[in-house]
């Protein structure tokens, strides 16, 4: 239970403060982060909540990244279900406690692509790619743990977050896409929002395979 609380509890302070940040710069026509803001807060909660719950959980708080595990063998998938229900209920309730909090807001953080959806779709695809490459060569097993795991997903969320974020808003998250999606009534899009990460995290797996040893998705990449 502890592992899932853990989930629910990152997942929640992912999705509040990084689509929390993007709600204050809509209220506030960007007077105040500005999109650099935005992107910075990305990476610095991500780190944050790594620290936190890396050692709990693994600290996923993306259902991508817990599909991606388990088809690595690096995690359980009974687990899986268990995992995805904890995050988007912890995405949930962020979304709805930005919505109790900032009323004036349309989007409460939505992903809504400004490019075409198909070029979108690659973009996400190629964003949650990057990411989870770099988490399952920096994590042990399913677990993001140690100094450089959390500096180094962090950091990475931070860039993808700058330059694509205008964009995709670089969700490579579905829980982090559904619930604003929800909150808001932005539904449109949201399935690219949902399979693209998904895709991209199960090619990052099957590339660790093919410059890796034989076993390196079986124990640690």
């Amino acid at each position: 239970m502890k592992k899932y609380i853990s989930e629910f509890i990152g997942t929640f302070a992912l999705i509040f403060c990084g689509t929390g940040a993007m709600t204050v710069n809509e209220v506030t026509n960007g007077a105040d982060l500005t999109h650099t803001g935005v992107a910075i807060t990305w990476g610095l909660i991500v780190m944050a909540m790594i620290y936190a719950f890396g050692e709990t959980s693994g600290a996923h708080f993306n259902p991508a990244v817990t599909i991606a595990f388990a088809y690595a063998k690096k995690f359980s998938w009974k687990e899986v279900p268990k995992y995805i229900i904890a995050q988007i209920l912890g995405a949930l309730f962020a979304s709805v406690m930005l919505w109790v909090l900032f009323p004036a807001s349309e989007f409460y953080g939505a992903t809504i692509p400004s490019i075409d959806p198909w070029r979108a779709f690659i973009l996400e695809l190629l964003l949650t790619f990057f990411l989870m490459l770099t988490i399952i060569n920096v994590s042990t097993g399913s677990k993001e743990v140690g100094v450089m795991a959390g500096i180094a997903i962090g950091g990475v969320v931070l860039l993808e977050a700058m330059f694509a974020g205008p964009m995709t808003k670089a969700s490579m998250n579905p829980a982090r896409s559904i619930a604003p999606a929800l909150v808001s009534g932005h539904l449109e899009h949201l399935w690219l929002y949902i399979l693209a990460p998904i895709l991209g995290a199960l090619l990052a797996v099957v590339s660790c395979k093919l410059v890796k040893d034989d076993n390196c998705c079986d124990e640690k990449c």
